[in-house]
């Protein structure tokens, strides 16, 4: 997209400045991080001026830069000096601190989510398995491996595993579009409660580098999940993550 392009696009997205009870950097904030995150401003390229955000926005220099800078310490825009603004290619993140499906968090930030089922079929457990979802090695349990997009790429392989009776549910749901816990939730009556969780970094493999695009040997985080329905175990993962696209984040206090 050109830049006369980008700058109409976010004109055409104007706000009613006496209207919305938001503050004004905030409007501006989330109308430029839309367009970063929409593609209008695709990475790498660079920003309106702040003169040409004035004009866009019909508000101050000091609230085009409060908003921007809130953008900088997002990791969405990266500053050049006697140059301006650029996009960066952004990390999405998801916060340590809440259980949630992958889709449900990304869509609250924004982003366009969906998965390709790679499998779904009734497999042995392993020793690993049988001891997280409390069944006997060797026993019969549902597993579903899946390959999730983030606008459009490609940026985590799941392979999850359930109680045989939970897994033959799901196979009948949409798993292209839907989370597994909104599933397990909203269709089920599941209360998923909390989870126990591992994180580490691995070296992408043969087979997740070709799945994730990316190169034999490049890092991903690595995640191990068990989730709970109260003391039930429900639903063991393996979560591969691209090192290079995807983050957590966990706020912690000193007292």
């Amino acid at each position: 997209m050109s830049e006369k392009s980008a700058i109409k696009a976010v004109e055409e997205q104007a706000f009613d400045t006496n209207v919305s009870a938001l503050p004004l950097y905030t409007q501006v904030r989330e109308k430029l991080r839309k367009c970063i995150l929409d593609g209008t401003y695709a990475p790498h390229t660079q920003m309106p001026s702040e003169s040409q955000m004035i004009r866009m926005f019909g508000v101050s220099r000091i609230t085009i830069r409060q908003a921007l800078g809130d953008l900088q310490k997002e990791g969405l825009i990266f500053k050049v000096m006697g140059k301006g603004s650029f996009v960066s290619k952004p990390k999405a993140f998801l916060s340590l601190s809440r259980l949630q499906g992958f889709g449900e968090a990304m869509s609250s930030s924004g982003y366009e989510t969906y998965s390709n089922v790679l499998s779904a079929k009734s497999v042995e457990a392993t020793a690993q398995v049988a001891n997280r979802l409390h069944v006997k090695p060797g026993q019969p349990v549902f597993e579903i491996q899946r390959l999730r997009f983030l606008n459009r790429e490609p940026i985590s392989v799941d392979v999850s595993y359930f109680p045989i009776e939970i897994g033959e549910k799901l196979l009948q749901e949409d798993l292209a579009v839907r989370d597994i816990f909104a599933i397990l939730e909203n269709d089920h009556g599941y209360n998923l409660t909390h989870a126990d969780l591992q994180i580490e970094a691995i070296s992408a493999d043969e087979s997740l580098a070709h799945q994730l695009r990316v190169d034999e040997g490049c890092p991903l985080l690595r995640m191990e999940r068990m989730t709970y329905a109260g003391d039930t175990p429900i639903d063991f993962e393996y979560l591969y993550y691209r090192g290079d696209a995807f983050q957590y984040r966990l706020r912690i206090n000193r007292t």
